[in-house]
Order: structure tokens, then sequence, then C-alpha cells
């Protein structure tokens, strides 16, 4: 297979030097290389700044939107194809990959739908117009008006077709080009969808671009004008968030980090709920071999319920069947490297130096050394006050820590105890626990996600990122805020005071597009 290209202002081009390799999870086989060795960052972020930038801003929100939609027809068409790219180089089964690819087509679409409903304006209005005076003669009309940089869309390994559109939808609707730098290991896939979609024709030129090896010196001709989104280890983003085009140039950035979700159990909890409880936590360790951000790491049980839960997660685990994703027998495949498969077994070991192992192990003898495999793995911590790894490490693969709580004070403390994170589950038919619990959790989660019995069947799920809600959590899970509907527009606008005579914020408002939330 031919390395795989870049695209930067406006063509496609392979980086110099032996590159990177892509490998499949299951045999080692290389598929492909990446670099960009040789790419001139400050060139292309240029380009998308003077070439993609004013083509975009000349189009309203109602032609952005359509530009989306035919995106999503697009990479529609080609579905396949991308099926088969996750299998080889993620080793996801088609129900892991279903959730990266079906996921991005589904958030395109609804960004295309918001935009539609925002109309031909070309920018925004955010509430009414105020009187600066006594009367109305002069007044003041906040809009939004499209940044004038380039969105940078630095991406992890996990989700390679959906971390790359639900950030690139919301810039491209408000008027910003995108440069996407998606992890190296799984570039291949976020590689083949925009090479279809500029081959297409759909964007004008500079508003798409792509870097498929190492970042090298693109933070270094980042501007103020431009915004910088990362996804992946709170390592990194320290390292981002200290770089001179955040400190001094002032440069927006928008964190994605590690998270330490946690999975609620009512101490209501009976029957039908408890099963609910379970099913749940045992999809979130094993969809997409527990490789989100979003699964569940710390699962919250009342101290009587203890051991049933136990129990019933050991079953379901024990019927998970874990191999390679080519059977359609398989339910979870390899992580997705070698080196993800050594810090998963490191991190067990971590944790099983304060917790005790009750299902599984790191380490698989019946399978090919070849592979990427861990299996998955269940502990107990009894004493979740006294350890400290279950709330600080998060394992990025198929594991999970049960701990018990006393009451809902307890609960809500222990979920603290992740000093900030993506999502929180609430299992509880009991409404009085639910309002309370819920409105305190809100504090340090990005995400409440709040499961009764009666909407056992029709609930989202605990790790699904919803393009209507917003993703993104406080302290350790980054502080930023990504999606959310219309909320997702604001990272790329600068909102501004007009203060004017009423006549000119009448004509100003008349032409903007109304923006509420």
């Amino acid at each position: 297979m031919a390395p795989l290209a870049n695209y930067v202002s406006g063509r496609w081009s392979n980086g110099t030097g032996a590159g990177i390799p892509l490998l499949d999870p299951v045999t080692g086989e290389e598929l492909a290389r990446v670099s960009s060795e040789g790419l001139d960052y400050g060139a292309a972020l240029d380009h998308a700044r003077g070439v993609g930038g004013p083509a975009l801003r000349s189009m309203t929100y109602q032609e952005r939107a359509q530009m989306l939609e035919r995106i999503a027809q697009v990479l529609s068409s080609k579905r396949e194809s991308y099926y088969r790219i996750a299998l080889e180089n993620s080793g996801s089964p088609k129900s892991d990959a279903a959730i990266d690819i079906e996921g991005a087509i589904f958030t395109l679409k609804y960004f295309a739908r918001l935009g539609a409903a925002l109309g031909p304006g070309t920018y925004l209005q955010e509430g009414d117009p105020t009187s600066l005076v006594k009367g109305d003669a002069y007044q003041s009309l906040h809009i939004g008006t499209a940044l004038q940089g380039v969105a940078i869309l630095i991406n992890a390994f996990n989700f390679p077709a959906w971390g790359l559109w639900e950030k690139a939808a919301a810039a491209l609707l408000s008027g910003v080009p995108v440069l996407a730098k998606p992890a190296s290991a799984t570039a291949w896939l976020a590689q083949r969808m925009v090479e279809d979609v500029v081959s297409a024709s759909i964007v004008p030129p500079g508003t798409v671009s792509i870097s498929c090896g190492r970042a090298g010196d693109l933070l270094e001709h980042v501007e103020g004008r431009d915004v910088v989104l990362f996804t992946g280890s709170a390592e990194t983003a320290q390292r981002i968030r200290s770089h001179s085009a955040i400190t001094a140039r002032s440069a927006r950035i928008n964190v994605e980090a590690d998270s330490l979700n946690a999975a609620i159990l009512g101490p209501d909890a009976a029957g039908e709920l408890a099963q609910l409880f379970v099913r749940e936590v045992i999809r979130e360790m094993t969809v997409k071999a527990g490789q989100k951000c979003t699964a569940i790491r710390r699962i919250l049980v009342p101290q009587p319920l203890v051991e049933e839960v136990i129990q019933g997660l050991t079953a379901g685990l024990a019927a998970v069947i874990v191999g390679d994703p080519r059977d359609s027998k398989v339910q979870m495949g390899p992580l997705v490297s070698k080196a993800q498969q050594e810090a998963v077994e490191a991190g067990i070991g971590e944790l099983a130096r304060e917790s005790t192992i009750v299902f599984g192990d790191a380490k698989t003898t019946d399978r090919p050394d070849t592979g990427a495999y861990v299996n998955p793995t269940l502990l107990l911590q009894r004493e979740p006050y006294s350890a400290q790894a279950v709330h600080t490490t998060e394992v990025f693969g198929p594991v999970a820590t049960v701990m018990p709580y006393r009451d809902k004070q307890d609960a809500v403390r222990l979920a603290a105890k992740g000093r900030g994170s993506l999502v929180c589950s609430l299992f509880s038919d009991e409404p009085d626990f639910v309002q309370s619990v819920a409105t305190e959790l809100a504090a340090d989660h990005g995400r409440v996600h709040i499961v009764s019995t009666a909407t056992g069947n029709a609930h989202t799920g605990h790790g699904n990122v919803m393009p209507m809600s917003t993703h993104g959590g406080p302290g350790r899970a980054g502080g930023g805020q990504e999606l959310g509907g219309l909320r997702a527009l604001r990272l790329f606008h600068q909102f501004s005071a007009i203060q004017a005579p009423a006549d000119a914020v009448r004509r100003l408002s008349e032409r903007a597009a109304s923006y509420r939330l």
C-alpha cells in the first residue's frame, strides 16, 4: 500500500523519511505508513486562513449547512470501505466501528439541520438589543462573527471518524476552516474520509486539511485568531496549554482529557433496575475494548448490594467473546496496538496493588502473541477513601472497579474524587434521590446520565456522546465543552457588543441569524 498522503495548502503530499507504520492490531501486519516530515505547517495555516476562511465566511449558515449535508451524503455512500479500514487498522468489530462511523455521519446531519434553521445570515445575534440611554436612541447588540483563523483538530486514536467530524461540523458551520491532526496510529480512516470529501469537490479550497504524521512544529504557527481543539491525555494537554501560542498569543483552546467516569446504582435498586445497571457497565467496559473517554471506570454500589452486583458483572463478562473481530461471534476485539496493550497491563497492575481482581486479568495465553488483546478485568476496592490509584489512574481499556458507598452524600463524594469527569450515570427510580444527587453531581461532571426502570430500553447510553448535549467536563477532564447543539458554535465565533444608534442596530439585527440557547 502506498504511503498515506497529507492534504495541506490545497494539495496532496507525502512526508519524507521512514514514516510511522500503521499496523493491524490482530496480526501485526503493516498496513501503511504516514509522515508529516517536510510539511510547511506555517504555509498550510496561512493557506487555510487566506483562502479557506474568506470562502467560508462569504457563505451563509444555510449554505454551509448544505455543505455539511453533502459531506454526510458522500460519507454515507462510502461507509462500507470505512468499516473495512476500521476493522484492519483499529481492530473494531462492526458494532464498535458503527459508533465511530455512523456517529460521524449522524453528527454532520444534525449540524446541517441546525444550520438550515439559522437561515441566510452570515453572523449571529445573541439576545435582543438593549438600550444604553434613556429612551431607545442608542443601543447595544451582541453579535457573533466567525473567527478569522483556523480550527486545529488534534484527536486521539480511538475515534478517527467521529473525532474528526464532531469538531469539524461546528467549525465549518461557523465559517472556520479546519486542519485535522488525527492520531497517527489510526489515521487511515480520517485520511480516507477527507480524501473522499475533497475528491467530491464539496468544500471550497483551503477549508479542510489533514496531516497524518507527527505534529512537529504545528503549534509554533498558531496565532491568536486560531482555535486548538485537543482530545487526548492530560499530560499532552498540559504541554499544549503551556505553549506560547496559548500563553502569549491567547489562541483559544478546548481540551477533552482523561476522565475517571463513574456509574452509581441507587439504594432503591432491585430486580430490573439492577440488571439494567449491570448490563450498562458491561457494555461500557467492552465496547471498543474500553477505549472510550466516556467509559465507566468506577462502579459505585450501595454496600448491601456489592456482592450481588459483582456476581452479575462476572457472569456477564464471562459471556463476552474476545478475539479477532473478523469472526462474527466475537464481541470484543483487541486494543489498538501492542503499546496500548502494555499500557493497560501496567495500569491493571497499578490498580491491583490496592484493589482485588475479582474477574479476569490482563494477560491471555489462548490468543496469538501478535494480537493486542486484553481480557475484561473487574476489580473490587472495599475501602475507596483509603485508596489512591482508583481515583487517579485511568486504565484506557476494558477495566473497571467496584466500590461500596453508604448513603447519597457518600456516593457524591466518591464520584467527586475523580476530580472532574466527562459523565456520571445514576440508576434509580426514587425521584427525590435522583433530583438531589443529580444537581450535586453536575458540579463535577460535564454530563449526568439518569436511567430509571421506565427508560431502561430508551436511554441513549452512558458513554454515547450525542450532538444535542455538551461533551466535556471540568477539572481533570480538561475543562472543555464541545457539541451541545448551538452551544458548539460559540467556540468558533467572536462575540462583540455593537453600540450604535437604534437604526443601525435594527439593520444589523435584520441581517443576523438569531441565536438563542
